[in-house]
């Protein structure tokens, strides 16, 4: 078990958010890039839609959508998508 105060962390985020707010502090933050298509990355990838699909934890159909532009990735597969390009070994040692 660790030795954490939960609720006293909660309350420091409050109290930094409150901050913020007031313009009295700066938080870290960061702008996120779109990422390219699902089909460029996969083919970067040198995977088949299936595998590609496997990988993503998503169906076969949906990255067929995705490709065929009937449908866009959603927040966390976006994320997925991001690093599949950023970090293309990432997959690679996956696949």
């Amino acid at each position: 078990m660790s030795n954490r105060d939960i609720g006293n962390e909660i309350l420091e985020g409050i109290l930094e958010i409150k901050a913020f707010k007031a313009g009295k502090v700066d938080l870290k933050t960061r702008e996120l890039s779109e990422p390219s298509s699902a089909k460029e990355i996969r083919q970067e990838l040198g995977l088949s839609q299936f595998a590609f699909a496997g990988l993503m934890g998503v169906s076969l159909r949906t990255v067929q959508d995705w490709e065929q532009g009937r449908r866009e990735p959603s927040g966390p597969a976006k994320s997925l998508l991001r690093i599949a390009e950023q970090h293309p070994e990432v997959f690679t040692q996956l696949a």
